[in-house]
Order: structure tokens, then sequence, then C-alpha cells
């Protein structure tokens, strides 16, 4: 028993990686993620399953389901949102024609760091995801409003860079951990315009998650191009009074002026309601994908 004697955060930490050691002895999980190494992406896959089991980078979104659907990796972690910039598109277009499943959902605080190898004054180009420039907008317009701005493909990337091109005045944007992998100096920490900024990740595999008690469930659903399809569609939902907490549209790719919507529910799929309401969904839909029902955590 804790008494107290370590905050809840170390404790949670050390049965992970028990967990982490058990898992990797009983069944030498391999998880894919969208890397390079040091990426948030990174750390929110530690996050989830710790240190002891073996991780694969990938260089862009499709290895990584490819991977889990080849059976070359048990699971797969992506970025699917970011509470400042909304949702990640490479990763929603993936779903329509994927066999996988989203069996849980990691939730990571983003405390983007201004990291060099060189002094503040020095800095003439600033390098990062696309994605970190727009956390950090409002602080970069204030204290770095004439800096040239290059993104690149990954927080690490811009490490590396920072440190390689230090002599012509590089530095970059990202998480410590990529700064501790290429020995550059923190200059200053959390500068994200958000403090509260936080990034959604999906855990997908090749199964869904049985019932909790307090789920999310995750399904895209392309309408009839007919008039008053997408009100019909939705109120399956005020029907049956399940809440629906997000969604997204995305061009269909296959036909112009086509669209997939995205939505999350509050409820397991195996839910009696939420399992109606997707029956009476599909009536008003040319295409109803459930995309999997997993905890409605960040654990």
């Amino acid at each position: 028993m804790n008494r107290g004697r370590l905050p809840e955060k170390s404790v949670r930490a050390i049965f992970r990686e028990i967990m982490s050691a058990a898992l990797a002895l009983e069944d030498n999980l391999k998880i894919a993620y969208l890397g390079p190494e040091g990426t948030w992406t990174h750390q929110a896959a530690i996050k989830k399953f710790g240190h002891a089991v073996s991780y694969a980078s990938q260089a862009n979104f499709p290895d990584v389901f490819d991977q889990v659907a080849r059976r070359m990796a048990d699971f797969g972690v992506v970025p699917i949102e970011n509470s400042t910039e909304g949702a990640v598109s490479h990763t929603l277009d993936l779903f329509v024609d994927s066999p996988l499943h989203i069996c849980s959902q990691i939730l990571l605080r983003i405390e983007n760091c201004l990291m060099s190898a060189i002094p503040r004054e020095n800095i003439t180009t600033l390098y990062s995801h696309p994605q970190v420039f727009g956390q950090c907008r409002g602080w970069l317009l204030k204290h770095f409003p004439d800096v040239e701005l290059v993104e690149v493909s990954s927080t690490t990337k811009a490490a590396q860079i920072a440190h390689d091109q230090s002599a012509q005045g590089a530095a970059a944007l990202g998480g410590p951990l990529a700064a501790e992998m290429y020995g550059l100096t923190l200059l200053e920490k959390c500068i994200q315009d958000r403090a509260t900024n936080t990034t959604r990740f999906l855990v997908i595999g090749e199964k869904t998650c049985p019932r909790t008690g307090h789920d999310r469930t995750s399904i895209l659903f392309a309408i009839h191009d007919r008039p008053g399809s997408l009100v019909k569609a939705l109120q399956a939902f005020d029907h049956f009074q399940i809440n629906m907490s997000k969604i997204e549209s995305r061009p269909s790719k296959r036909k112009d002026w086509e669209y997939i919507f995205y939505v999350d529910l509050a409820g397991h799929c195996e839910d009696p309601k939420v399992a109606e309401a997707i029956e009476e969904l599909s009536r008003h839909c040319s295409l109803v994908k459930l995309l999997g029902s997993y905890p409605d955590t960040g654990e």
C-alpha cells in the first residue's frame, strides 16, 4: 500500500514498467509507431506500453498501419488530433480501407521547448514539425517575429538539424527527449500557446476492446447524395440519446464532392442503444464502418 509516500503519477509509472516487462516476457510484443525515435508519438507509445517491449519506428502513417495489418507488429500508435491544431487527416483517411480497429487511446500533454547548441541571440532559423509551429504560433510572433521558420518531418529531425547546422544559426522547437538525443540546450520550456496543449493518440490492432463501462466508440460513414441525408443520419444518435463527442469530415477520394464523416460516440458498440443507433444510421448511409470501441481514458 502506497500510503502517500509516492505521487500517484510515480506509482502508475512503476506499475506500467512492471506490466511492460511481463508483456515482453509472455508475448514478445512489438509496437510500430510514427517515428523517428524521440517524437511525441514515440513518447506516447512508451506511456502506454513501457520500455520493456520492442518498438519499430516507421517513416509514415501508411507504414504503421501496414506493419500491424501484416502482423509484423502487434499494435501501432498514431496521432489522431491535437487540442490546438485539430484532427490529423492522414490517420483519418487510412481507416477507410484498413481492416484494423482502434484498441485504445493515449492522451499526452505536449510541452514544446526552444532548443539549440548556440546562444539565443544567434538564432536565425527555426526548424520543427508544422503542428508544433501551429501550437506555438503566438509565442513565435512575440519572441521570434523575424526568424525564418522551416517545416520538417518531425521534431527529432528538427533537433538533428539544429545540432548539425548550429554554425548557420539553426535551432529547433520540440520535446525534451529530442533535445537530449542531440545534446541541445533547452533555452526555454513550455512555449506552446495553450498550457493544456494535449495530443490524442490511437493504438490500432486487429481487435476492439471489451466493455469497461466507460467507453468511446469511433465510426465512419458516408451518406447518400440526396437532400437531408446528413440530418437524417445524425438523428439516429438523437433518437437513442447517444452523445457525439467529435465529428470530422474528409473528402472520400473516390468521387468528387463526396465526403466521409468520422464520429466519436459515448458508449460501447455492444451497448444496446449504441448498437441500435448504428443500425438506424446505416439506413441513411451508403457506408458505415465501426472503427472500434475502447476505454474513454488517457492511460
